[in-house]
């Protein structure tokens, strides 16, 4: 029985160190969890996993959305000063960040495309938000070679966000068929209440009318389902679909 319990804290700490690297953790945590196996896996799962977990991401919107709208440029302007003091890669991905959440896609866009100059060239969380700032300014044909390098390089990662990014930038593009396939194939694949909602707006917007009642229908029933929590959360697409199906015809 003490071997078993001593091999089932060593996997613990296996898992916390595969979450450790992958999550790009400092390397001290390796030592603590394999030095430490049993005490190690508690302080990371307290002080690493727990807090970086879905169970929180809930909350950690709720109240990063709070102090958006108390103070909408605070970000912004600390992450302006980060990088006006200290003018690391790592600061200018944060103002980029910034930027974009502030809604100034333009500059956004090109602070991307300096944080992709030299070594990061190929960081796909960087190409990824390139991909939004372009898309959100109206450079469809940037957005694309991004999104379409993200998914050479790793075809899983963050896919349905890149499938819905591509799928909107095709749009844009005024490539409505490879449009609509793409954002098929999201929503066959993963299904998800954000994933109809964009090819709905879509939709609309392309005035396939019985497409969008068809995924209107679909979202309806799923939000039936929700509470006041989940709904307050996806507010912002919700306002989105409203304003959407604001022109399309009733049945």
């Amino acid at each position: 029985m003490p071997f078993l319990g001593i091999g089932l804290h060593v996997l613990v700490a296996i898992f916390f160190a595969v979450h450790a690297v992958r999550s790009r953790q400092q390397m001290y945590w390796l030592m603590i969890l394999f030095a430490f196996p049993l005490l190690g896996s508690v302080v990371y799962f307290f002080g690493v996993y727990l807090p970086a977990s879905r169970l929180q991401h809930g909350a950690r919107k709720v109240v990063a959305g709070a102090a958006r709208v108390l103070d909408p440029t605070r970000e912004l302007r600390a992450a302006q000063e980060a990088f006006d003091f200290t003018p690391t890669a790592q600061h200018r991905m944060r103002l980029a960040a910034a930027q974009l959440e502030a809604g100034e896609a333009a500059a956004a866009a090109r602070t991307y495309e300096e944080c992709l100059q030299g070594p990061f060239a190929a960081d796909l969380e960087i190409r990824l938000g390139a991909a939004r700032a372009n898309l959100a300014c109206g450079q469809y044909d940037a957005a694309r070679r991004h999104l379409e390098f993200v998914r050479r390089t790793d075809v899983h990662f963050r896919s349905e966000q890149t499938g819905l990014l591509l799928a909107q930038a095709l749009a844009g593009a005024g490539q409505a068929e490879a449009a609509r396939a793409e954002f098929e194939a999201v929503v066959n694949r993963f299904g998800s209440f954000e994933a109809k909602a964009e090819f709905a707006i879509w939709a609309a917007g392309a005035r396939e009318y019985q497409l969008a009642h068809r995924l209107q229908n679909e979202l309806q029933s799923t939000m039936d389902h929700w509470n006041r929590h989940t709904h307050t959360m996806n507010l912002p697409l919700i306002r989105r679909l409203e304003a959407a199906f604001a022109t399309v015809p009733r049945h």
